[in-house]
């Protein structure tokens, strides 16, 4: 009987001692279970290997400070490897759908470039690029004054704090065949202008810049052509539609052309828009 009861006990401690094991104040507790596939987080391949291709409308195509077309469309791809300095290799084109050239008859004017930046540094606070752009012209209308001609250009910029000072000039080495070289000789196109961008959200960022260009017989080797020619304001909005693709609408207002001789222009609202896409 002892043996009995001995038995019955040490079976009820056993249950009572198995039950503090599952169970508090007679609930069992609630115990969380990792998923059996749980997802891996979504990584967006962005690697950027240099190389960008664009496309765009605009209203009006102005080459330093001179409408040559109206409405045109226009791509560019380029690529920039890395070696002793960042170096930029690309090729762009413009095709004019409407004539607005002054020398009446002659367009629309396509015109293909072919380009080489390098960003050379910075000096006494001023980042310092360097380009070479050679340009390739045709005519629509007037074959005969198709031809190419080179631009040697520098530009400079500066933060000044609010906003940054941005400054170039570009030679123009015409070609025998350009249009670009009544009186034979080679002409210089200088301009400066502040530019301030403003963030509006994660993906897109306002652009505002000013500014005035001079010109010293650059399109035209001719008495007169020598002064500040225009000034401009432009504003665009670069929208990030994802890691690899922007679209960016813009305005512009072009300035009076101080030019006497030849075709003097006046004002111009234009606007476009273009979409990038980088690799």
């Amino acid at each position: 009987m002892k043996l009995l009861i001995t038995t019955l006990l040490a079976v009820a401690s056993a249950v009572s001692l198995n039950a503090g094991d599952y169970y508090s104040g007679g609930k069992a507790p609630i115990q969380a279970k990792a998923p059996i596939h749980a997802k891996a987080p979504i990584v967006e391949d962005c690697i950027d290997y240099g190389a960008n291709i664009s496309a765009g409308y605009k209203t009006d195509y102005i080459l330093h400070g001179l409408r040559v077309n109206g409405d045109s469309v226009w791509t560019d791809v380029n690529y920039q490897f890395d070696s002793f300095l960042p170096i930029t290799f690309g090729v762009s084109h413009v095709s004019g759908i409407r004539n607005t050239f002054p020398y009446g008859g002659i367009g629309p004017i396509d015109e293909t470039d072919l380009y080489l930046r390098a960003a050379v540094g910075e000096f006494a606070g001023f980042a310092v690029a360097l380009s070479y752009t050679h340009r390739f012209l045709n005519f629509s209308n007037a074959q005969a004054m198709n031809g190419s001609y080179g631009d040697v250009g520098v530009d400079v910029r500066k933060s000044l704090g609010f906003v940054d000072f941005v400054a170039g000039s570009t030679l123009g080495i015409n070609s025998r065949n350009s249009f670009f070289n009544a009186g034979g000789g080679d002409g210089w196109v200088h301009r400066a202008g502040l530019e301030k961008e403003i963030s509006l959200c994660e993906q897109a960022t306002l652009i505002m810049s000013g500014g005035v260009g001079y010109h010293d017989g650059y399109f035209f080797n001719v008495a007169g052509t020598d002064d500040w020619s225009h000034y401009y304001l432009n504003a665009s909005i670069p929208f990030e539609l994802n890691c690899r693709t922007t679209i960016t609408p813009y305005i512009g207002y072009q300035g009076v052309q101080q030019w006497g001789v030849f075709f003097p222009q006046g004002d111009l609202l234009h606007g476009g828009v273009s979409l990038n896409v980088s690799f």
